[in-house]
């Protein structure tokens, strides 16, 4: 396996791992944007105020995404597995 080809399966792997996590980490920023400004304008100055909300939606979220993100990992996976598993054979006969 060539340094570019690491590099392509490197890249990959973590855009698949921001595509799979950017919903939630964007959901949980603009919740704690909002709750924010509401304790800011009202001088709550509360902590659990800020977290449950946050976990209450983004348990909900992960309800809602998780078939989506199934199947953006079993695209991966199968990626890895069909397409490129004699580079990865041959990476790790060098490695081990």
């Amino acid at each position: 396996m060539t340094p570019e080809q690491i590099t392509q399966l490197i890249r990959e792997t973590l855009y698949t791992a921001l595509e799979i996590a950017a919903p939630f980490l964007l959901l949980a920023m603009v919740v704690g944007l909002v709750i924010s400004i509401l304790q800011s304008v009202t001088q709550i100055q509360e902590m659990t105020l800020a977290f449950v909300p946050k976990m209450l939606l983004l348990g909900l979220s992960l309800a809602i995404f998780f078939p989506w993100m199934v199947k953006i990992m079993t695209k991966f996976t199968n990626n890895i597995l069909v397409h490129q598993w004699e580079k990865v054979i041959i990476l790790t006969d060098y490695v081990g």
